[in-house]
């Protein structure tokens, strides 16, 4: 079989439907290298800043990996922006949809909201914007994560002179991550929170 024969999927057959499901398991497998090419294409995206949005991405990911984060701060850091091409007026909501699956529920909220976070830094530069805006998730578990993500990841990642790993460096931590089960409860863990900045580990890594 090379296509299916239904037109509507009501119309589809058990054997059909199996053929399918095996194609889609296959393709799923390649999710890291479509996210990684992705990372690429941000080099296109927003200009204006001393770096492009991938040198940001990979800078955030650098600072993270130097400050001792774990695999899935590391991978998020790496990711939070990968929205910015298609998504960009919701590109935070966008990241942390693919990374849902897949990480820890204290970093797909993070990414999920950090635009909130970053109003900060320059909302009250710009007419109707709320340098506020992130009050909303005060009280919220991860709330405290999420100032420490902006504050040492994300706002200060802007360096043309930082010193940032590759984009080869992260490549086998997104393959780990999006090799995961899917939605594992050993992986998300709602709930728990693991430190962002881990000393023993930021020095171990230089």
């Amino acid at each position: 079989m090379e296509t299916v024969n239904f037109t509507r999927m009501k119309d589809g057959t058990r054997e059909e439907y199996e053929f399918l499901t095996a194609l889609e398991i296959d393709h799923t497998r390649h999710t890291a290298d479509r996210l990684l090419k992705a990372l690429v294409d941000l080099d296109q995206s927003l200009s204006g800043y001393k770096v492009t949005r991938l040198g940001h991405s990979v800078q955030s990911a650098t600072r993270a990996w130097r400050d001792g984060a774990d695999t899935d701060w590391v991978v998020s850091a790496l990711l939070h922006d990968i929205g910015d091409i298609y998504a960009p007026y919701n590109h935070d909501e966008y990241a942390a949809t693919i990374l849902k699956p897949f990480v820890r529920e204290q970093c797909a909220w993070v990414v999920q909201t950090h635009g909130d976070f970053q109003m900060v830094y320059y909302g009250h530069h710009l007419d109707g914007f709320d340098q506020h805006k992130r009050d909303r998730h005060r009280g919220h578990a991860y709330f405290d994560d999420n100032v420490t993500f902006c504050e040492r990841w994300d706002q200060a990642s802007f360096d043309p002179d930082y010193d940032d790993l590759p984009l080869d460096f992260f490549a086998p931590m997104v393959r780990e991550v999006f090799a995961r089960k899917p939605y594992d409860p050993q992986v998300i863990r709602p709930g728990a929170r693991e430190p962002l900045v881990v000393p023993d580990r930021a020095s171990e890594r230089g």
